[in-house]
């Protein structure tokens, strides 16, 4: 077989996963930015608080687009899978869309990745919070 099928978020599926994150931040008093990427990484949703810094909405993107491009949360997942290796830890920084700060996980259905979301305003622990309970509200 030369083909395969790919299974990818739908872009009502990712406004309400952003939609979630944005409302969560607002309970937390936090302003983010939200982007939510498909299965191949190309950004489908974008959505950003009032009075969000700037800096977050390339990061927001950054942490969604890694998280496809390696299937694995940013942040302390992938610190402890590089730590200990020089040669990973230098290499990866040198990727244009690295980033190592949490806030940035893959998004699942039945045992499959189907997008990402990154999230960037907040500390990155709150960051994570924010995404884990975005996610866990879109299951």
């Amino acid at each position: 077989m030369n083909t395969y099928c790919q299974r990818n978020i739908t872009s009502a599926a990712a406004l309400g996963i952003a939609q979630r994150a944005i409302e969560i931040a607002v309970e937390k008093r936090l302003s983010i930015a939200v982007s939510v990427c498909d299965a191949s990484g190309r950004e489908i949703i974008f959505l950003r608080s009032d009075d969000t810094p700037i800096i977050a909405d390339l990061t927001a993107k950054k942490k969604a687009k890694f998280a496809i491009g390696f299937k694995m949360p940013t942040g302390d997942q992938w610190y402890q899978f590089i730590k200990d290796d020089p040669i990973l830890l230098m290499g990866v920084e040198q990727l244009p869309d690295f980033i190592l700060l949490g806030g940035g996980s893959p998004i699942m259905e039945n045992n499959e990745v189907i997008g990402a979301i990154g999230v960037s305003g907040g500390h990155y622990k709150q960051d994570e919070e924010i995404v884990s309970l975005a996610i866990k509200d879109f299951k």
